[in-house]
């Protein structure tokens, strides 16, 4: 039986077409996925991400379980800060990509959805091995989480909570009080708009999104719900990678051009393997395609230099905001130059594109 979301009952009122994802009755579309993509891009949309993994990981020995776990260096981070990271596995690939927070008594790390399970068992796994003083939580299903995204939001959101959101920076957050129950909320998102994301109780999710929303059934909303397909084109616009399609467990960050996301100075699960990687280069890398024709280049398409295949496509949409077809793929190291022409295999059809730099699309 599927799971659902505490805001099941309000995407059922907006006639959301509900859909299967990981093992979650989640919405797809409301309207339509290039209305909900425009709409996020002019003023603001509201994403239930409700889904996506919770844990809080506590006690003496929490800083040490994640600097163990992660591949950025969390022990001078500050309370009220959140950080993007990896988890990897012994021989460098992702096991996941995840957002990790500082509170005063305890870290928050957000995963994704399809991968919550794998996550909290390997969590507890490094724990117990090394037998860390640490207190593992799966906070997912008691709590709700939405983003609320888009040029528009900052000042709706700052009206609606009593929290200063104008003055933090991004991946900040502070916590507040709604209706006498306690919730944070992030400077962050991932749509490659400005916004935020809520995390909420359960019981109060449905009344908070309804104070956020207004009356988002007008055609002049300021913000409206928007469903996981809106949320996978703005996010590759973007030029943001997701778990399942850049990221694999047979992929490294470096090559999916997360350097920056890595500290090689440190020793964590997988970083032998990592620094002989960014020692003598990937073997491929992570770029961007323009195509040429609106047709859509699917995940496993693969990318030729002549008769040679030299990549293969991760991620494929047409471009809502930029009105062209665009696609993600990993390609030989030696031919990731930008500007250089290749071809997309496009079930039998042979479609000519551009590499070009990440992201497609900067606000």
């Amino acid at each position: 039986m599927l799971k659902r979301t505490p805001l099941y009952d309000f995407h059922v009122s907006c006639g959301a077409k509900m859909v299967d994802f990981a093992g979650w009755e989640m919405p797809i579309l409301y309207r339509g996925i290039v209305e909900e993509h425009l709409q996020t891009r002019a003023s603001g949309s509201l994403f239930d991400v409700s889904h996506m993994g919770r844990i809080h990981i506590s006690g003496s020995a929490a800083v040490t379980l994640l600097d163990k776990l992660l591949t950025r260096n969390v022990s001078q981070q500050r309370i009220g800060q959140s950080r993007y990271s990896l988890v990897c596995n012994p021989a460098g690939g992702v096991l996941d990509d995840v957002i990790v927070s500082k509170h005063a008594k305890h870290w928050l790390i957000v995963c994704n959805a399809s991968n919550r399970e794998k996550i909290l068992k390997h969590i507890t796994g490094v724990r117990d091995s090394a037998g860390f003083d640490a207190e593992i939580s799966d906070q997912t299903e008691s709590t709700a989480m939405v983003a609320v995204q888009g040029p528009a939001v900052i000042s709706l959101l700052s009206e609606a909570l009593d929290i200063d959101i104008k003055s933090m920076k991004r991946y900040a957050f502070e916590n507040g009080t709604y209706m006498m129950s306690r919730f944070t909320l992030f400077r962050s998102g991932y749509t490659g708009e400005d916004g935020a994301e809520v995390i909420v109780s359960a019981g109060t999710a449905q009344n908070m999104v309804k104070s956020l929303s207004g009356e988002m059934s007008k055609p002049d909303a300021p913000i409206k719900p928007a469903g996981l397909g809106a949320r996978d084109t703005l996010r590759l616009e973007a030029g943001m990678p997701l778990y399942g399609h850049e990221l694999i467990e047979s992929v490294d960050p470096i090559s999916a051009g997360l350097n920056w996301a890595v500290d090689l100075t440190r020793d964590f699960i997988g970083v032998e393997p990592l620094r002989i990687i960014a020692a003598h280069g990937p073997a491929k890398k992570l770029v961007g395609l323009d195509l040429h024709g609106p047709r859509i280049a699917r995940q496993g398409a693969a990318v030729k230099a002549g008769e040679a295949i030299i990549g293969e496509v991760t991620s494929g949409t047409f471009s809502p905001t930029l009105k062209r077809s665009i696609a993600m793929a990993f390609v030989d190291a030696a031919r990731a130059n930008d500007g250089d022409n290749v071809d997309v295999d496009l079930r039998g059809a042979s479609a000519s594109a551009k590499i070009v730099a990440l992201p497609f699309y900067k606000r």
